[in-house]
């Protein structure tokens, strides 16, 4: 089973252990790329002089997609997802399916009014809470 690991505040926390919240959302940079998509170094290579910034504006702008989304490439797949609240050894846990990844726009009372595009992870079944 592959799991993705991730840390959060307690406001997202309890929204995403009470079901209330169903998404996910992670800024479109360098770290989440390589934690979350397998295309971005391989399939740029005549970018590698270019800031994050030049490779990840819009590929058509007459869209608010992202260049990835018609790039071919492709996101990990994750079978389950464990949110923790914090980073104590015994902080509380949620574990929960994992329906997939995509990139869009967040919604604005889940992402203290995000702008721009993001990952949106798409949460499932909670299996576990501890």
């Amino acid at each position: 089973m592959n799991t993705l690991n991730l840390t959060l505040r307690k406001k997202w926390f309890d929204l995403i252990a009470s079901g209330e919240k169903t998404e996910e959302y992670r800024e479109i940079k360098p770290y989440w790329i390589h934690r979350l998509a397998t295309f971005y170094r391989w399939l740029y290579p005549d970018d590698i002089n270019n800031t994050f910034d030049e490779i990840a504006k819009p590929k058509h702008p007459d869209t608010h997609q992202s260049m990835f989304n018609f790039s071919g490439g492709k996101f990990k797949h994750f079978d389950t997802i464990t949110f923790r609240n914090g980073y104590a050894k015994n902080a509380p846990t949620v574990i929960v399916e994992c329906k997939g990844i995509t990139i869009g726009t967040c919604r604005p009372e889940w992402s203290d009014n995000a702008q721009g595009d993001h990952f949106i992870i798409s949460l499932g079944k909670i299996l576990s809470i501890t």
